[in-house]
């Protein structure tokens, strides 16, 4: 038996079974079937609201996480009506118990699906139920119900619109700008010179290019949430990477002086996906540049003793302003964009949830120039059929 999983269905059916044993004389204490080899679970350990009602109806237990929830005392609810100890209504004002009627209901109906309720005061929360019964289709012997608060709920909820909006506001430039300008040249091309038109073509590829990393920005987002980031290893040389993504910056016009590149080694052999170590880089050596000040160094060494496996740490820092201390928490959170505005605020979420995928770490501090210094290990992660 599991309680307290993250998922939500696996926790809620571990809760619901151990409120099936849950003691029928009112203590909040629990028991185990014979030969379950399992201890003893105590309803006031269980992270969700639990309540009991036996074959008549009347509470027989109500543990902690219940008190908290619906702001009742115990002794006022233990051998009271379920419907009187738990007054819930829907959202339409509708009586639930009235409604579900366990006790008298169908014989084949097994429990209720979570949904949202409310106790007096309009106090929202997450109610579950299983109706016990010692046969099918016989009398309901228990009546066992999970409360839950909706706070998490409701802070996924606001994650998800906040998302939409700066999606929605990213997307509305590129693509006025693209829409523009090609209007613009289908209707006067002749009017425009060779210079120009190429000027208009390149501002709308540059737009679109744009709004492909946004969209892939969110599918990267969906993979991270979902836990289904793949991450296609093959042999990298992350110093030869990192030299890439500087010779791209002195390209587009950055001073060669402005970066510093140490590689300490011999490096271990590193197994990773080639593509999002890129990305990382890209990052991170973007984030320097743009919001950081002076010198960019980085640094490629061996893991360190006080790092958990053997593989490579890269650290990139600058000699700006650095990261005030009070957000340093939340460097790695969606839409987190410092003191200065600009960009979704997605990419160091997104190059947190690939360093971890890849069963590596990163972290934030300051660097010994005073700016932001990011530090991330990638074990050597060779693929299982090198390790057999």
């Amino acid at each position: 038996m599991t309680v307290g999983t993250s998922r939500p269905a696996a926790r809620k059916g571990a809760l619901l079974g151990a409120a099936a044993d849950a003691d029928a004389s009112g203590g909040p204490g629990a028991s185990q079937g014979p030969g379950t080899g399992l201890p003893a679970i105590d309803p006031d350990d269980l992270p969700d609201g639990l309540v009991v009602a036996d074959e008549n109806g009347r509470v027989v237990c109500f543990n902690a996480a219940a008190v908290r929830l619906t702001a009742v005392a115990r002794a006022d609810v233990l051998g009271q009506p379920l419907e009187r100890a738990l007054p819930l209504e829907d959202l339409k004002g509708r009586r639930w118990w009235a409604l579900t009627d366990p006790y008298g209901g169908l014989a084949i109906r097994v429990g209720q699906p979570e949904r949202n309720l409310l106790l007096p005061g309009n106090r929202e929360v997450l109610v579950a139920a299983r109706y016990v019964r010692d046969e099918p289709l016989g009398p309901v012997r228990k009546v066992v119900v999970s409360l839950r608060g909706t706070e998490a709920r409701r802070r996924n909820e606001r994650s998800h619109a906040e998302l939409i909006a700066t999606v929605a506001h990213e997307l509305r430039s590129p693509l006025t700008s693209v829409k523009g300008f090609t209007a613009t040249l289908l209707a006067k091309w002749e009017r425009f010179t060779d210079d120009q038109k190429r000027l208009m073509l390149e501002t709308v590829d540059a737009d679109a290019g744009r709004v492909t990393r946004l969209i892939a920005e969110l599918l990267d987002i969906s993979r991270i949430d979902s836990g289904r980031l793949e991450v296609r290893r093959q042999p990298v040389d992350v110093a030869a990477a990192v030299g890439r993504h500087v010779q791209a910056h002195t390209t587009r016009g950055q001073s060669p002086d402005r970066f510093l590149v140490r590689v300490r080694g011999p490096l271990p052999d590193l197994w990773a996906d080639p593509d999002k170590i890129d990305q990382v880089l890209g990052n991170l050596l973007e984030n320097a540049v743009r919001h950081g000040e002076g010198t960019v160094t980085i640094e490629v060494a061996p893991t360190g003793p006080t790092d958990d496996e053997k593989g490579t740490a890269v650290t990139v820092s600058d000699e700006g302003p650095g990261i005030p201390e009070e957000s340093m928490g939340r460097v790695f959170t969606r839409f987190w964009r410092g003191s200065k505005r600009g960009g979704t605020g997605l990419g160091l979420y997104i190059v947190k949830g690939i360093v971890e995928a890849h069963g590596g770490t990163i972290t934030v501090g300051r660097g010994p120039a005073g700016g932001a210094q990011f530090r991330f290990t990638l074990p050597v992660g060779a693929p299982a059929y090198l390790t057999q």
